[in-house]
């Protein structure tokens, strides 16, 4: 990594002595920096499609594919990714945790990202260069969805050229109050609706078809400035470069194998001691749920570890103010258990719920998602703020809500992991999942036993069957 950057600066420095540049001007590296994002290091959504004219924020807010990245500190803002799509457009929303929001009361295109924004960054061609196929999409937190604080570029093989087309970029906000000094906000939101047309583009991409994306978060955190800093998705995005941009894919993907299955084994903690499937909750654990003081939740909530907890919880809603039930859960299966040189045939991942939050009548189904992850972490200090992001996102499954105690091991609920265990599996490496849901309702948190809980209760711990056949 050292010479990597080393080589940056002296690529920089010699082409800056070569051809002087005007000042304040970038210096592009194309060729180095696309070493540097390599394809399999870049993370990936899938987007699921939604039906023909269909209102994805009204309808299918809670399917749409989660993704994720920032922190949560007081001075650095943590964000959800949701994206959708239907025949007609590419919906994609952003929650942001932040605890001073500010906008420019007379706004200007080329100073938005001076303020709390948002810059959507698609290439609808896949590519590793700025072309016409490149896309930049800037919106500014307001009191209002008024176009004043929107801004869209095309890109260019000269940069980005300011040009008008139709999107829709709805803000939101929870807190004391816009343009405050109390520090005292939970956070913003920006809802991206973009038309397939507005894109030149005469329909909905084919299923399948992979496109470029980024996201950056711009922050300020008080009237004079300046601007805090910016926080991306993927963390190496550059705007003028797609080939550090992340990947969207259109459709979740699918795995079949139609071997005969000739083996299968079952993986799980086999005691409560056992180093094996470690597994942790981040966020809102169950023991940590919804806490409301200011100072615990900017400063401690993130950086806290629940890793040997018997019980976990999933949780997400669309009120960004409750940021703090919101929860995710990690969990590592080793596949050195499964013969080397066999064809992944199904993978089923098992987790047993035993309740959930809210009274009687409150709780709703949940889509609960699933995704991976090949970057290791420690049962022992993984944090919402240090957890690995996910690569992608492979698909989800319903989960009810319970409404009495149904005995333990708790009610068994199951995810096809197959796709996941067959990349996993051909790579060598053991299968590093999380969960998390994009839900919209509140009293969304479904809680299920952990790889910690006591041997008395060994039948409820986090389970992986996986079937292999013959090449």
């Amino acid at each position: 990594m050292v010479t990597l950057f080393a080589a940056l600066i002296l690529q920089a420095s010699w082409v800056t002595a070569q051809n002087p540049q005007p000042q304040n001007q970038p210096v592009y590296l194309p060729l180095i920096l696309r070493d540097f994002c390599a394809e399999e290091t870049l993370p990936r959504i899938n987007v699921p499609e939604f039906p023909a004219n269909s209102n994805i924020p009204e309808e299918y807010f809670g399917q749409t594919a989660i993704a994720w990245f920032g922190q949560v500190t007081p001075s650095k803002n943590y964000a959800d990714i949701r994206v959708g799509y239907n025949s007609n457009l590419l919906y994609v929303y952003l929650a942001v945790f932040d605890r001073s929001l500010w906008y420019d009361m007379s706004p200007s295109a080329e100073r938005l990202t001076e303020w709390d924004a948002v810059t959507l960054l698609l290439d609808t061609s896949g590519g590793t260069f700025l072309s016409t196929s490149s896309w930049r999409f800037v919106a500014q937190l307001s009191s209002d969805p008024s176009p004043a604080y929107r801004a869209v570029y095309r890109g260019s093989t000269s940069g980005w050229q300011k040009i008008t087309t139709s999107f829709q970029a709805v803000p939101g906000w929870r807190g004391n109050a816009l343009n405050d000094d109390t520090d005292s906000d939970r956070g913003w939101a920006m809802g991206f609706s973009i038309p397939f047309s507005s894109l030149g583009l005469a329909s909905a991409p084919t299923s399948g078809q992979t496109w470029r994306m980024a996201v950056i978060v711009h922050d300020r955190d008080s009237r004079i400035g300046p601007p805090v800093g910016d926080q991306s998705w993927p963390p190496i995005a550059a705007t003028h470069n797609p080939a550090c941009w992340g990947f969207l894919t259109f459709g979740l993907p699918s795995y079949t194998s139609n071997r005969p299955v000739v083996g299968s084994v079952t993986i799980r903690r086999p005691t409560q001691n056992s180093p094996l499937v470690p597994d942790a909750d981040v966020g809102a654990a169950i023991e940590n749920q919804c806490p409301g003081d200011e100072y615990h939740i900017w400063n401690e909530w993130g950086n806290r570890n629940y890793g040997k907890a018997p019980d976990f919880n999933v949780q997400n809603q669309s009120d960004v103010a409750d940021w703090p039930c919101f929860a995710k859960y990690y969990i590592t299966f080793p596949l050195s258990d499964v013969p080397r040189h066999k064809i992944i045939v199904s993978a089923t991942l098992t987790l047993h719920q035993f309740g959930n939050s809210g009274g009687p009548g409150q709780a709703r189904s949940s889509w609960i998602q699933v995704l991976t992850t090949r970057q290791d972490w420690g049962e022992n200090n993984i944090t919402w703020n240090n957890a690995p992001l996910a690569d992608e996102n492979i698909g989800g499954n319903w989960v009810e809500p319970l409404t009495t105690h149904p005995g333990w091991p708790g009610v068994a609920r199951h995810w096809d992991v197959s796709y996941a265990v067959a990349k996993a599996y051909a790579r060598g490496e053991p299968l590093r999942l999380i969960l998390y849901s994009a839900d919209s309702n509140y009293h969304s948190g479904k809680y299920f036993v952990s790889s910690d809980t006591g041997d008395w209760n060994a039948e409820g711990r986090p389970r992986l069957e996986v079937r292999w056949g013959e090449p």
